[in-house]
């Protein structure tokens, strides 16, 4: 990427207020990042539907030290091999780019594995019972041996979160650990050493720029990234308020499935489940198979097929034949849009797209870009 380009990118995510959907408009009427620094105000006040707001703003904003600050990051992130990531770039997560409200800019420290075709959200309270820890460990377990490569997503704070990266990397599974603040620093530092390993094996994800403290809003923000990236989200024990619950409506409102683990009336940390549970937020889960059903996950290993045959001699039900005829038409298409399109739930397409893949049909690109394979 252009370093200058960068700059300004970086720039613009500073901007309070400006999310994906104003930057599209900004960039598409500006024809660049760049311009949004360089012309002069009268030219910006004419951005159509948001001018009179965008010239606020900026009155209110010292763009030269936006820049200044852009500079600075760009230095840490070279120094560090920290990959900036903007919303229209094609690495750009393709879970995240469809959510209403997703940073303009992600940090991707480590591998770049948020199109990976299952992942799986795990978060709960900061103090679990040795029960919930087991829970944690199992469900973490049976994924790695009928599931192998699913994503383990999680926040890397105290309790559930540390529970999940720790099992997720001893059962050889690639984890993602979303920060509340900047890659500068690791919080809580006791999970210093997990996090170092999960470079090599996963990554660190943020929004924050570095010498951004852990500030307590800062975690709301973070959750919308767990939540965003996840097909679905698996709660482990929660007390009646807390993260935990806001990542789970937020991942509701992004149309991902919802589980939670229940317990037993009274318990402090049941209380957040069983609530999820009683408001349909969540479904219920007591194993894996709990969670392959609702995902339409099928835990057989199937080889692929070598001989394509008939187009569509191996499909097996109508969303297999839905996706399939809708990759006729787009040639090619990205997970979300193709979720839209067929009408079917990322979760369960995520699976059916997976199983297509093992019969040879279909082929996944990079930035989640599904395509039909020719056949002859």
């Amino acid at each position: 990427m252009n370093e200058n380009n960068l700059k300004h990118r970086i720039a613009l995510s500073l901007l309070k207020g400006v999310g994906p959907k104003l930057a599209r408009n900004l960039i598409a009427y500006l024809g660049s990042e760049s311009a949004l620094f360089e012309e002069k105000m009268p030219t910006l006040a004419k951005v159509p539907g948001i001018g009179s707001a965008l010239e606020q703003l900026l009155r209110n904003t010292d763009r030269k030290e936006l820049l200044i600050r852009a500079d600075q990051e760009i230095r840490f992130i070279q120094k560090h091999k920290i990959q900036p990531l903007f919303f229209s770039d094609s690495e750009y997560p393709a879970r995240l780019s469809y959510c209403e409200d997703a940073p303009l800019m992600v940090y991707n420290h480590g591998q770049l594995l948020c199109d990976a075709p299952r992942t799986i959200g795990i978060v709960g309270t900061r103090t679990p019972t040795d029960e919930g820890i087991d829970l944690c460990e199992k469900l973490v377990a049976d994924l790695g041996t009928r599931h192998p490569g699913t994503i383990i997503i999680s926040g890397l704070a105290y309790g559930v979160d540390i529970c999940a990266h720790r099992a997720a990397l001893k059962n050889h599974l690639p984890t993602i650990g979303i920060l509340a603040h900047g890659l500068d620093r690791i919080y809580p530092s006791l999970h210093r050493d997990t996090a170092k390993e999960m470079l090599s094996k996963g990554a660190l994800m943020t929004e924050f720029l570095s010498r951004t403290n852990p500030d307590r809003h800062n975690f709301v923000q973070r959750n919308r990234i767990i939540a965003g990236l996840s097909d679905a989200l698996v709660v482990i024990q929660s007390a009646r308020k807390g993260g935990a619950l806001i990542t789970a409506e937020l991942a509701r409102d992004y149309n991902r499935d919802v589980l939670a683990f229940p317990g037993r009336p009274g318990d402090t940390y049941s209380a957040g489940c069983n609530k999820l549970i009683k408001n349909n937020t969540a479904a219920l889960i007591e194993s894996v198979e709990d969670l392959e059903y609702a995902l339409g996950w099928d835990s057989k290993n199937k080889a692929p097929s070598t001989v394509q045959g008939n187009l569509f001699a191996t499909i097996e039900n109508e969303d297999q034949q839905t996706i399939m005829e809708t990759l006729i038409e787009e040639k090619e298409m990205n997970l979300n849009l193709l979720s839209l399109k067929c009408g079917i739930p990322v979760s369960k397409l995520s699976a059916t797209l997976l199983d297509l893949e093992f019969k040879g049909l279909v082929k996944s690109k990079p930035g989640g870009i599904y395509r039909m394979v020719l056949t002859t």
